[in-house]
């Protein structure tokens, strides 16, 4: 299946990816289908399961829910106008999507959460109906939201919805091994490969100026969370340490008794502020969800202000190359938390940022799978385990960690020809195999973890 760098890399808004952007993704689709169905729509309904409902206030599930509803997008979301949506909402208990009537739609009575057994097909389900005046459901679908901001239908996942349907592409690799093999056989690099993949279903300007938008989205978000201090919301009280730790490591610059290892702070200050932004429900890019919002990020904006030969004409490169890799991740194995623990979110993006910056550094198709691998690795089984479902502790600072591994596993990489013992796809049948033995209480249901062993308040 061909996954865009603009499905891998989408803009949109915190917390969460598949707990915030999906289920108003959802929503909009659902609408879609309302529009062109022939009921005559009096009111909506909607249910959330599993994951979204254990996690889903912390996750501001179910205010993307009414947002969605309401006809609100990830892409296009304006705060202000959310806020005000929000409070007509609840004085009036209508929402009023365009080209839609008046719908009504009382939060309290329903938006439902329901913390029995998950919905077979997917541990963040969600059930959207539409009801005549008589409160009878005369339109109901299922959706889930796969991570990433991914949504199926219970259909589409049934029957394989990852069938590709669009023109074909020249570079068709559905795993590493299959990747390397093309590369060797073309003579390009992952990026090359995967721009030639891109183009055939786009074209070329579009791809530049995605891409440049991708990156100033990101770029934004570290700045934004750098100069931003104060409290997150939710009740845990976590205060914003990002522009403390920047304005700390601005003072000591040039100073002759900064250590060696103080690079780690500022690759940690760049991640965590990206998502303290994610926490505050600000602008972010999923790469490839919200929770890992800032490894790639942070190791970008490492290797731009810190190493002497990057140059940002080259940032699409990285971007690039990391899809691939996210690519591969996501159809072999998982990106969702709540289907395969943190080892699917920090994890999976360290592994993309570790394949970029090897790319950008000269790395050959061999080093950047062998960067990608080394960091998987060394996050299998880790758990997903948010405090009071909040996207705060331990993902913030897991965020810095994450980038730290990168450019670690970058590094070893480069200083290898490219032959290693464990190749990446034994990394991502592993991940998908641990996620699978996984507890539920670890993956993104707060019932386990620091989530249970850490105070709420």
């Amino acid at each position: 299946m061909f996954l865009s760098v603009f499905d891998m890399f989408k803009v949109g808004v915190g917390p969460s990816s598949s707990h915030t952007m999906g289920p108003m993704v959802a929503a909009a689709r659902f609408l879609d289908l309302l529009r062109a169905s022939p009921f005559d729509a009096h009111g909506l309904r909607a249910s959330l399961h599993g994951s979204l409902a254990f996690t889903g206030v912390g996750h501001a599930t179910d205010r993307a829910t009414i947002l969605g509803l309401a006809g609100f997008l990830p892409d296009s979301y304006d705060h202000e106008k959310a806020e005000a949506a929000l409070e007509k909402i609840r004085t009036t208990g209508h929402v009023h999507p365009e080209g839609l009537p008046p719908l009504a739609f009382e939060p309290r009575e329903d938006l439902k959460f329901d913390f029995g057994p998950n919905l077979p097909g997917h541990a963040n389900g969600m059930i959207l109906m539409a009801t005549d005046a008589q409160g009878d459901v005369i339109l109901q679908e299922t959706y889930y939201s796969i991570g990433g901001g991914f949504v199926l239908t219970e259909g589409e996942l049934e029957g394989g919805a990852a069938t590709d349907e669009g023109a074909p592409i020249p570079y068709p690799f559905k795993s590493a091994a299959e990747m390397l093999e093309m590369a060797e056989h073309s003579g390009k690099s992952i990026a090359e490969m995967k721009r030639s993949n891109e183009i055939a279903r786009g074209c070329t300007e579009s791809l530049n100026k995605g891409c440049a938008r991708i990156w100033q989205v990101m770029n934004d978000c570290i700045e934004r969370g750098l100069t931003t201090d104060g409290t997150l919301p939710g009740g845990l009280n976590v205060r914003r340490r990002a522009k403390g730790i920047h304005d700390a490591l601005q003072a000591e610059r040039g100073m002759n008794l900064v250590a060696p290892h103080t690079i780690n702070d500022w690759m940690s200050a760049y991640a965590m502020a990206v998502n303290e932004e994610n926490a505050a429900g600000g602008q972010v890019v999923t790469a490839p969800t919200n929770g890992a919002a800032g490894v790639m990020p942070a190791v970008i904006r490492y290797w731009l202000d810190h190493v002497p030969s990057a140059s940002a004409s080259r940032v699409e490169e990285f971007l690039l190359t990391a899809a691939a890799i996210g690519g591969l991740v996501k159809f072999n194995a998982s990106i969702s938390g709540a289907e395969a623990g943190c080892q699917a979110e920090v994890g999976s993006a360290s592994a993309m940022a570790a394949a970029g910056l090897c790319a950008v550094m000269g790395g050959t198709p061999e080093q950047v799978e062998n960067a990608a691998e080394i960091a998987l690795e060394h996050h299998l089984g880790m758990t997903c385990d948010p405090v009071k479902g909040l996207v705060q502790v331990p993902c913030i600072e897991r965020n810095g960690l994450g980038a730290i591994k990168a450019v670690s596993a970058a590094s070893l990489a480069l200083r290898g020809d490219g032959h290693h013992f464990v190749p990446l796809d034994a990394v991502i049948e592993t991940m998908r195999q641990t996620g699978a033995d996984m507890h539920e209480k670890y993956k993104e249901t707060s019932l386990g973890g620091l989530a249970v062993n850490v105070p709420n308040c």
